[in-house]
């Protein structure tokens, strides 16, 4: 299913293969060779999405972009089934696999590899060539890649990245942060009632 949202409209490129059952929203760009497997969702919501060549998304993975997170794939990149991308840039020859998490302002370099069910934090920078392990979390920039039973780690250098301040632009110390967060986060996403089915 494509939509125009915000007045911009997918192009897809005639040798890419689409489902069916994938959303495709708004200023979305698809190159030569891509493969866009069944339920995944690919939604430029104010920010473009672009992939380059052959890069396959597979089943009920999704991709989000914001005003502020615009999201570049490269070429010959795969992202697994139910993996979670948003706002991020992912270089060539990448390998997302099943269930990974790539936040907001996140930069994954040429041929690494994320393991099933990992995460690449908010504006974390993985250079070239790295391979973040089954479950294990990649934050910082540099990256650090601890383990999930690091916690207090994780924490001391993921609260440092500011998420509510980064991607809502919320302060974490706001006595009604999630009231805000929801409805801030909200009014944008209402814009979708104003979407257009193209096919």
């Amino acid at each position: 299913m494509r939509f125009e949202h915000l007045g911009a409209q997918p192009r897809i490129h005639p040798d890419a293969v689409v489902s069916p059952t994938a959303v495709v929203s708004g200023d979305v760009t698809i190159g030569a060779g891509c493969q866009v497997l069944h339920g995944a969702v690919i939604t430029a919501e104010g920010g473009p999405i672009t992939l380059g060549e052959y890069v396959i998304v597979m089943e009920n993975a999704l991709i989000r972009a914001s005003a502020t997170h615009p999201v570049h794939i490269g070429s010959h990149v795969l992202v697994g089934p139910t993996a979670s991308l948003s706002g991020a840039v992912v270089d060539d020859e990448v390998f997302l696999a099943t269930g990974v998490r790539v936040f907001n302002g996140a930069r994954i370099g040429t041929r690494s590899e994320v393991r099933i069910g990992a995460i690449v934090h908010l504006r974390t920078v993985l250079p070239p060539d790295s391979v973040v392990p089954i479950g294990w979390v990649a934050v910082g920039d540099p990256a650090r890649v601890l383990s999930p039973d690091r916690h207090e780690e994780i924490w001391a250098l993921q609260k440092e990245l500011d998420f509510p301040g980064y991607v809502f632009g919320l302060d974490r110390e706001t006595p009604d942060l999630m009231i805000q967060l929801t409805e801030r986060y909200g009014a944008a996403l209402a814009r979708h009632r104003d979407d257009r089915r193209l096919d």
